[in-house]
């Protein structure tokens, strides 16, 4: 096998998401911060989501040019598929706040493709897990203000229409997966999502750099091939998985604000 192939194939590893830092260090509290290569993939994540608001409406027109009408667009969209879908009218004060999420997950996903770049920012479990916090913040404040915290303790705890005999074992199940499980499956349903793509992508373009050199040419190019499909299918899965991100939390605002679940 190393006969045909003219490269030795260096599989992408857990390795893979180590960055050493690119500058000096600083300690505060005792705790070292430095400037790696996440973090900069964060700084341009969120410089990329200020300037595309910024630059779209900082002078709106009524008969907007291509890139206002991309972002409203964008903006629509949210508006119509997240929060009047699962919120209803009344959710619209939650716009800002799901299209923050929706833009910010997408283009710290779309960095896995962009040339120079290569990493997807939500490969990181501590950005997810931050957002899903926030989300359990939001959610679970909606459903204090709206029954109180008792009156939502025990919309979470006690089901409707439930047997009193299986009230124990379902509130205990309705409380777990409501305050426990929901952050965990945001966390790493966008994490494990974007780790799996970032694993395709090396596999197949270091397939296509091994075997491109070797004697079955033929191999490198449908490995290049199989790698170009892969990015596409990577940029629709940026957008899905912000899209899924933010209507599960919308959902969840929803149930909290509901008289039931």
């Amino acid at each position: 096998m190393t006969g045909l192939l003219g490269l030795a194939f260096d599989k992408p590893t857990t390795k893979d998401f180590v960055f050493r830092c690119l500058s000096g260090s600083a300690r505060v509290g005792g705790v070292a911060f430095c400037l790696n290569w996440v973090v900069l993939m964060l700084i341009i994540a969120v410089t990329a989501y200020l300037l595309l608001f910024f630059l779209a409406f900082r002078k709106p027109k009524v008969v907007p040019g291509k890139f206002q009408l991309i972002m409203e667009s964008g903006l629509e969209f949210v508006r119509q598929q997240v929060v009047l879908q699962m919120i209803g009218p009344e959710g619209m004060g939650f716009l800002a706040f799901l299209t923050t999420l929706f833009f910010f997950i997408f283009l710290g996903n779309i960095l896995e493709v962009i040339p120079g770049t290569g990493f997807p920012l939500n490969s990181r479990l501590a950005f997810p897990l931050v957002m899903a916090l926030i989300a359990w913040v939001v959610y679970n404040a909606v459903g204090i203000r709206h029954h109180g915290f008792f009156g939502y303790l025990k919309l979470v705890v006690v089901p409707p229409g439930a047997p009193a005999w299986l009230l124990p074992f379902l509130g205990l199940i309705e409380f777990f997966s409501v305050i426990i499980v929901r952050p965990i499956t945001l966390t790493l349903r966008l994490t494990a999502n974007m780790i799996a793509g970032h694993f395709l992508l090396a596999v197949f373009f270091l397939g296509t750099l091994t075997l491109a050199t070797g004697v079955p040419y033929v191999l490198g190019l449908v490995s290049f091939g199989l790698a170009l499909l892969l990015v596409v299918f990577e940029i629709f899965v940026a957008g899905l998985q912000a899209f899924i991100f933010a209507v599960l939390t919308a959902s969840y605002v929803a149930g909290a604000a509901a008289s039931e679940h």
